[in-house]
């Protein structure tokens, strides 16, 4: 895929179109992040460092073999991370799970 630009507003038009285009995925994931709740025992699953952690090495590395910035991913990745498991989190409380494993 040709990124090559040749003025600001055509820069701005092709952000845009990624723009939706990540959203919608993000749409996606979060469904499935739902979905995910409804698997997990306790907010500790729900928090799952360890996982977190996998998914972080995994699209560095994804990053590294695409020539993206594996910091800025890695930031972005944690950002949404984050955001993921608070509103997993309340997902599920409302399915009236345990709070914790212990």
């Amino acid at each position: 895929m040709d990124i090559t630009c040749t003025s600001l507003e055509e820069v701005r038009q092709r952000i845009d179109e990624i723009d939706r285009s990540l959203v919608a995925l993000l749409g996606k994931r979060g469904k499935l992040v739902t979905q995910a709740a409804r698997f997990k025992k306790t907010t500790d699953d729900v928090r799952a460092p360890a996982r977190v952690e996998q998914v972080i090495s995994k699209v560095r590395e994804m990053a590294d073999q695409t020539g993206a910035s594996a910091e800025v991913v890695e930031q972005v990745y944690r950002a949404m991370i984050s955001a993921f498991i608070a509103d997993e989190l309340a997902t599920h409380a409302k399915l009236g799970n345990p709070a914790s494993a212990s």
